[in-house]
């Protein structure tokens, strides 16, 4: 059995940096994609970014390009979310999830949540302004 958890999660003033954190136990077989999706209040979950299983491959939403990092420490278990210059908008809970690559270690599916098998917790971030 899988199991993810966040962590690194608070409060932050706007254009301020945060580090988000996944640490995942658990054995698993297969090749796999790491993903962080988010979710406001009263708003759908939706994707934030996702990783391929080496780290050669990266997709993020344009609404974080160029302010957001995913990155991967596979001898960790652990993947990372570098997220520099938050606005409020970006407050939201944020889960990270893991779905099955089919055997491809550069394979990053389209960013829907029902790619992923496995998800966190979620951690909350806040972003006043």
């Amino acid at each position: 059995q899988v199991r993810l958890v966040e962590s690194g999660g608070g409060l932050v003033q706007a254009g301020g940096s945060l580090t988000l954190s996944c640490a995942k136990s658990g054995r698993t077989l297969n090749v796999y994609t790491m993903a962080w999706f988010r979710q406001a209040p009263g708003k759908e979950r939706e994707f934030v970014a996702a990783i391929s299983y080496r780290g050669r491959g990266t997709r993020y939403a344009d609404s974080v390009k160029g302010r957001f990092t995913i990155s991967t420490d596979n001898a960790k278990n652990t993947v990372f979310l570098q997220m520099n210059s938050l606005k409020p908008e970006d407050t939201a809970v944020y889960s990270c999830a893991l779905g099955f690559a089919g055997g491809k270690s550069d394979y990053i599916g389209p960013p829907l949540t029902s790619e992923y098998r496995y998800w966190g917790q979620g951690t909350q971030v806040t972003v006043s302004s």
